[in-house]
């Protein structure tokens, strides 16, 4: 007998419909196994699709595992700022009042978030990192980095804004390049790729320029990922807070709240702006944030065996 299971679809990252990052849904994944879960984010195909089971804590709101079309990966920002948008837009979460605190487990750890409603619809979700970025293996060479990227050595940034390894509990290696011309000619190359990150420590490429084309931004990216089967990525908030990271630690602010917002997906016809925020205290890093809005998109009922 057939077992059915509700999703619900959504575009993260943006209050426009058809824009920011796709994401699914299944509010409740009770009785989905491993393999299923991966066969079910690779019917869909989007970067990533989520799958919700009751806390291991009674103390939280919902257990969340994340699925790209490659495998499971222990923490990712738009699947979870999507996924809370979700589950307070179908009642599954109560929205009290203007700010409603959820706290999501995942493998990383226990994820804060933070829905901000108004007539009890959700309008804004951010969520705080469950690990503090930290610096990983050193990185590259530039001019190998460039061949990767298409790009000429002299697009790439050094000095004190070299390509550098960061994580909030999924690393990115962070290459910031001279402007967003040079974001719009990248293209990963996949035999340099192969060559270069096979046994990096990350194989997702995070290429940033501080030549935003919107107002209000500061930040214009594009995210590849095609060793976990995304080619290229609309919105990556768990980029997004590495590169809070690579900021802050390039800021002489010692006290206070740093914010940016990150324009990502525009060469893919899939605008989105992610909110980035960094606490600091006495110059060192004591929270970061990303949040965004959401739209919903469409849901349905997959039947399975």
């Amino acid at each position: 007998m057939a077992r059915r299971f509700r999703y619900v679809t959504a575009d993260v990252f943006t209050d426009q419909l058809f824009g920011g990052n796709q994401l699914a849904v299944f509010p409740d994944a009770r009785g989905l196994d491993d393999g299923t879960m991966l066969a079910i984010a690779r019917e869909f195909n989007f970067s990533e699709t989520t799958f919700v089971f009751p806390p291991a804590d009674p103390g939280h709101t919902r257990q969340v595992r994340i699925f790209t079309p490659g495998g499971e990966v222990p923490f990712a920002g738009h699947p979870t700022v999507g996924t809370a948008h979700v589950l307070a837009a179908i009642g599954e979460v109560s929205l009290e009042g203007s700010n409603t605190r959820v706290i999501l487990e995942e493998a990383v750890g226990p994820v804060p978030v933070t829905i901000r409603g108004s007539a009890g619809r959700p309008t804004f979700a951010q969520l705080s990192v469950a690990q503090l970025p930290h610096v990983g293996a050193p990185p590259p060479e530039r001019a190998a980095l460039a061949q990767m990227l298409s790009l000429e050595v002299d697009d790439l940034l050094d000095g004190a804004w070299s390509p550098q390894v960061l994580s909030c509990g999924l690393p990115f290696l962070i290459v910031p390049v001279r402007d967003r011309g040079a974001v719009g000619r990248s293209r990963i190359r996949l035999e340099p790729w192969e060559q270069l990150l096979g046994g990096y420590e990350t194989q997702m490429v995070y290429v940033v320029a501080m030549d935003p084309e919107l107002p209000g931004s500061q930040v214009r990216a594009r995210m590849y990922a095609p060793g976990i089967s995304v080619p290229e990525d609309p919105a990556t908030g768990s980029a997004a807070v590495a590169l809070g990271g690579y900021l802050a630690a390039r800021d002489r602010t010692a006290d206070g709240t740093l914010r940016w917002v990150v324009e990502q997906g525009v060469e893919m016809g899939r605008p989105s702006l992610l909110h980035v925020e960094v606490d600091k205290a006495e110059g060192r890093i004591t929270a970061v944030r990303v949040g965004g809005a959401s739209v919903l998109v469409c849901e349905g009922f997959m039947d399975l065996p």
